[in-house]
């Protein structure tokens, strides 16, 4: 299971226990929270992969809560799912409208819920998903933490495989150096930007035997990708 930390912010104590429970069991890390008060610290330390908020929250509800997420650069692609008694379809419009992907209403079963954060984990972050992953004979198993090349396999560290991961599941598109250290190191982690490149230097190394190395493209001055095409 990859690593999957959401942070839960639901003031009634009985359904916070459920949630808990519900997400460990499936494997998630869980951040717990209160209120909005009690979750800014928690998102200022470490962002997580998920938020689940509950809509009816004291003082600053989740529905504006999700709209400040939504203003914030560093919040702005935070996954997020509002928990809400409320069932009408202009609620659920509402909520939307204001930046969340997705609504569950209680009762809510636990197999709803992980199918939910799942389902918006293959949309808005599918490098934290378990599924296998194949590009041009390169295949990333990402339960296994494993990597094979035309079926022989590829012995990485934990950094470059994760590097590597990100990559595969989010190709053609430049990242620069610190896109990557926030996405794949995490916004917590404060390393050099220069860490990059030798991660990324690893990484074609591993990659280099089977021809797969040409995947990972230097784009000059931007920052570098995952690519099938020639570079241009």
């Amino acid at each position: 299971m990859v690593d999957v930390n959401v942070l839960v912010v639901e003031d009634e104590e009985a359904i916070m226990t459920l949630i808990r429970f519900t997400l460990e069991q499936a494997g998630f890390g869980v951040i717990a929270a209160a209120s909005v008060e009690e979750a800014r610290p928690l998102l200022a330390a470490e962002l997580p992969d998920v938020a689940l908020l509950d809509w009816m929250l004291p003082g600053i509800s989740g529905m504006q809560f999700t709209k400040q997420l939504r203003q914030d650069e560093r919040t702005r692609e935070l996954p997020i799912i509002l928990l809400t008694a409320r069932g009408e379809e202009v609620d659920k419009e509402q909520g939307l409208n204001q930046g969340a992907d997705d609504y569950i209403t209680k009762p809510f079963s636990p197999r709803e819920l992980i199918a939910r954060i799942n389902a918006l984990l293959r949309r808005r972050a599918p490098q934290k998903t378990s599924a296998l992953i194949e590009v041009k004979g390169l295949v990333l198993d990402p339960v296994e933490q494993r990597v094979h090349g035309d079926g022989k396999a590829i012995a990485f560290g934990p950094t470059e495989f994760k590097l590597l991961h990100f990559f595969m599941t989010h190709p053609e598109r430049v990242y620069s150096r610190r896109q990557l250290l926030d996405l794949v190191w995490g916004d917590h982690v404060f390393v050099e930007e220069r860490t990059v490149d030798v991660h990324i230097r690893r990484l074609r190394r591993g990659l280099e035997p089977g021809g797969f190395d040409r995947l990972v493209q230097t784009v000059r001055g931007s920052g570098y990708r995952f690519s099938q095409k020639e570079i241009c």
